[in-house]
């Protein structure tokens, strides 16, 4: 195969890069432009470039291709050519008819996507498609670019855990011009003056502290978990799915100090009784000070919700602080939970949910309006105005046979601006569930406190 400098003198006569003076989206006079969308109309050139580019790349580690768009689009559907890795598009936007939907093609949740970009500046454009892509569960672990124009946006990506490799930078991209005297000396200083000049990291939103969120919110819910929180140093919630109520017991007593609520299925319980379940359970969540979170995620109208909450066997509304509804009846039918700040379900950590990006968009109409809601489930980020919740966390395995997938504490507190941290068989499974519990309870806050 050519060099690298010959293939790039090859593309360079494309006109990709044009020198002189050029006013940027960002309204930045800058010395020269890039533009890689002619590479596309060389089937010749571009079959290279995808080689190129897959070289760089240890392959084994992606399951799908996806192209940032739109200039990226004929990159990473080339590569996906060369390389048989199937190829997944993402839209600028959801389309307003049809499936909605942001991403599309064929993929499953938790499979290990490769982002393919031509031009990397400030890097917002990769963030904005990361997070999108992460929406529908799918993991990004490397990005491959053409081009770096070394303006700090490769570093924002890297300090975010992210593999960035890109085949050029600037600064060789004017080395190999200025060889074959293409342009100047005077024209390669006045390119290493304005790289070094104008760095365009661009503002990233600064997640709000827990004190901060107390100031803010109003419901009294929201207001004790926060409080919780500061006190204990904790963002763990600890799910106890166990079907005795000795289990279940034991194992509040054991996790109770490290955590800030216990989320309970309590109708899987065999021996379920008010008075030998719920009152010594309300016991250790006075002593311990931590929330009861019962997970029944309820789904009916109003009126069977408010039964199901008030009434039969369980009487949740008598003793749970916190319960968990999806939005699917509507606003009126979340109208019954009075006296409880309700958790919405806004995406689940399951292989194959529903929960796509046209549901979230209309399930958050209701969410961010609702007096009653305090936060929502979700793996991506929300209003600073509702407590995230997110579940599908473990420190040891990726996943389970039955679709469930996992994240590590540190992923979904940095990149979803997670605000609570919900663990179940990576604690209740452990041979020490409160080793386990204070291992969580520590890698979720140093996670918390590295991301302010």
């Amino acid at each position: 195969m050519e060099s690298k400098k010959e293939f790039f003198l090859e593309c360079y006569k494309l006109g990709i890069i044009k020198f002189g003076r050029f006013t940027l989206k960002s309204g930045i006079e800058s010395p020269f432009y890039v533009d890689l969308r002619p590479l596309a109309s060389d089937p010749k050139i571009l079959k290279k470039l995808a080689n190129y580019l897959l070289e760089m790349l240890p392959l084994d580690n992606f399951d799908i291709i996806c192209g940032v768009p739109y200039a990226a689009l004929p990159m990473a559907t080339a590569m996906s050519l060369e390389s048989y890795l199937p190829l997944i598009i993402k839209r600028k936007e959801a389309k307003s008819y049809g499936t909605k939907k942001l991403i599309e093609g064929i993929y499953e949740k938790g499979q290990n996507c490769l982002l393919v970009e031509d031009v990397i500046t400030s890097g917002k454009s990769l963030v904005e498609t990361i997070d999108e892509v992460e929406n529908e569960g799918i993991k990004v672990s490397d990005i491959v670019v053409v081009l770096d124009r070394e303006q700090g946006g490769k570093e924002k990506l890297q300090e975010k855990g992210y593999k960035v490799h890109s085949l050029f930078n600037i600064s060789e991209v004017v080395e190999i011009l200025r060889e074959v005297n293409y342009i100047d000396d005077e024209e390669v200083t006045r390119i290493q003056d304005f790289v070094n000049g104008n760095q365009v990291v661009f503002e990233e939103k600064k997640r709000l502290s827990y004190e901060q969120k107390l100031e803010i919110t109003e419901h009294s819910f929201a207001k004790k978990i926060l409080e919780i929180a500061i006190a204990k140093k904790s963002n763990l919630i600890a799910s106890a799915d166990f079907i005795t109520t000795k289990e279940l017991l034991e194992f509040a007593d054991f996790v109770g100090p490290h955590i800030v609520a216990l989320k309970t299925h309590i109708d899987i319980l065999n021996d379920f009784d008010a008075d030998e379940t719920i009152l010594p359970l309300k016991d250790l969540a006075t002593k311990h000070n931590f929330l009861l979170m019962e997970d029944r995620k309820f789904a009916d109208i109003g009126n069977t919700q408010e039964l199901q909450f008030s009434y039969g066997t369980y009487k949740i509304s008598n003793w749970a602080d916190l319960v968990t509804s999806h939005v699917i009846g509507g606003s009126k039918s979340l109208d019954c939970f009075m006296n409880v700040g309700v958790v919405a379900i806004l995406g689940m950590s399951s292989e194959g949910t529903l929960t796509d990006s046209h549901y979230r968009e209309e399930a958050l109409k209701v969410i961010e309006n609702h007096p009653n809601i305090i936060g929502c489930v979700a793996q991506n980020e929300i209003s600073d105005n509702l407590l995230l919740f997110t579940p599908g966390v473990n420190l040891s395995v990726a996943g389970d046979d039955k679709g469930q997938q996992y994240n590590s504490p540190e992923h979904v507190i940095k990149n979803y601006g997670t605000d609570f941290i919900i663990v179940g068989r990576g604690i209740y499974k452990a041979d020490e569930p409160e080793q386990e519990a204070v291992r969580y309870k520590n890698e979720g806050w140093k996670a918390y406190q590295d991301s302010l």
